[in-house]
């Protein structure tokens, strides 16, 4: 049986990593793979967790397997990081679970929709995360597309995604980006998230929000409006978290489910599916990554600690972002028909730069400096010494077509 497998093809980021890897070139620059990076190219273990985990060491008493919903000290800092306010008012309607980052979050939530209501179709943004339909299509959960970005104007086509969405089903689910939408860094409004919410309550929609960057736009309460809005229109909705990016855990695989009901009963009955779901999917959850991030959030001066790592973070990609514009513009170049104050306006980790699949060969073939096909760039892997090695390669790549 074994013998008769065919090779795989390699996964769009995660292959041009591997190809990356294996260029001899010291001067390579890798735009693909969505991770942080500092100002000297490393992904670094936060202060805040380093000191987290110290304490962790003392004073853990066991390595026991976790409930299937993940412990629950972990699950209600969570339930209070997202909700603020509001989650003491909406903790019976509320089921949260913990899972092996927001890709395992995923998947648990497309698995138990399906098995719930197999005839509802999941609505995603175009473009949206490549995994995303790949998760969806692996748990049988039917999907189609909503407009979303406009590369013409590099910005949302607000109009065409709710006359998309205007023709879901009741029943439906809506897939939204809660904030740093991945993978064009383009997000609603507040007056948009407003309608966004206005709608899918006049059509009955479940709103699955991804928020797998709390933090890296504009701070943890301003990336917090999307739900807060879903939440006053919606009577329902899920949110799927994950602390790889803010809390720089990428191996830890660190996520969780946030489910809101109309009812108590209803968020106990979500709460039995989802752990039947994980238990046919990993069983338990993984326990250091949630650990480290409930000492965070529950010790006060490593939750200050810990926001303020946070907010460089976000600062050196807002001013990367920044110099990557002044770069281009001092070079010539115009991405876009009106400029590329674009790239400065975008929220989070990535943008798209409307580069054709040609000269993004061009600049890794010529340049070392890759980047994903589509022409989506990871701005948070650009360091201030390579800054002109990716400028000199995008001009190169556009004037010559």
């Amino acid at each position: 049986m074994l013998a008769h497998i065919q090779p795989a093809p390699p996964d769009p980021i995660l292959g041009l990593t591997e190809a990356f890897r294996a260029d001899p070139r010291d001067a390579k620059v890798n735009l693909g793979v969505g991770v942080y990076r500092d100002a000297d190219g490393q992904t670094p273990v936060l202060e805040a967790v380093k000191q987290a985990e110290r304490v962790l060491v003392e004073t853990q008493p066991t390595k026991n397997y976790l409930p299937i919903d993940g412990d629950p000290g972990y699950t209600r800092v969570i339930r209070e990081l997202l909700l603020g306010d509001r989650a003491e008012e909406l903790a019976d309607r509320t089921a949260t679970f913990a899972t092996p980052g927001g890709t395992g979050g995923l998947r648990v939530l497309a698995d138990t929709l399906h098995h719930v209501e197999s005839d509802a179709t999941l609505w995603m943004p175009a473009p949206t995360w490549p995994n995303h339909p790949v998760i969806f299509a692996a748990a049988s959960l039917p999907t189609r597309t909503y407009r979303y970005f406009d590369p013409k104007t590099n910005a949302l086509d607000f109009a065409a995604a709710k006359t998309d969405l205007a023709q879901a089903n009741p029943g439906d689910a809506v897939l939204l980006h809660g904030c740093c939408h991945n993978p064009t860094g383009v997000d609603p409004s507040p007056e948009q998230w407003a309608e966004l919410a206005a709608l899918a309550a006049d059509r009955e929609l479940l709103p699955v929000i991804d928020l797998a960057y709390l933090g890296f736009g504009d701070g943890i309460e301003a990336d917090g409006q999307g739900v807060r809005a879903i939440l006053a229109a919606c009577p329902e909705a899920a949110v799927i978290l994950s602390f790889s990016k803010n809390f720089s855990l990428y191996r830890e695989r660190v996520g969780a489910i946030v489910v809101i009901g109309r009812d108590p009963q209803v968020a106990s009955n979500v709460l039995s599916r989802l752990k039947q779901a994980a238990r046919r999917n990993y069983s338990n959850p993984p326990a250091h990554g949630a650990e480290v991030v409930r000492t965070v959030l529950t010790t006060p001066a490593l939750r200050e600690q810990w926001q303020g790592e946070l907010d460089t973070m976000r600062e050196r990609i807002k001013s990367t972002r920044t110099a990557l514009t002044a770069g281009l513009d001092a070079r010539g170049v115009t991405l876009s028909a009106s400029g590329n104050a674009f790239i400065a306006q975008q929220r989070g980790m990535f943008t798209m730069t409307g580069l054709t699949t040609e000269q993004v060969v061009a600049m890794r073939e010529r340049h070392a400096v890759y980047a994903v096909d589509s022409g989506r760039i990871n701005v948070a892997g650009i360091t201030p010494d390579r800054l002109d090695t990716v400028c000199d390669a995008i001009a190169d790549a556009t004037s010559a077509g």
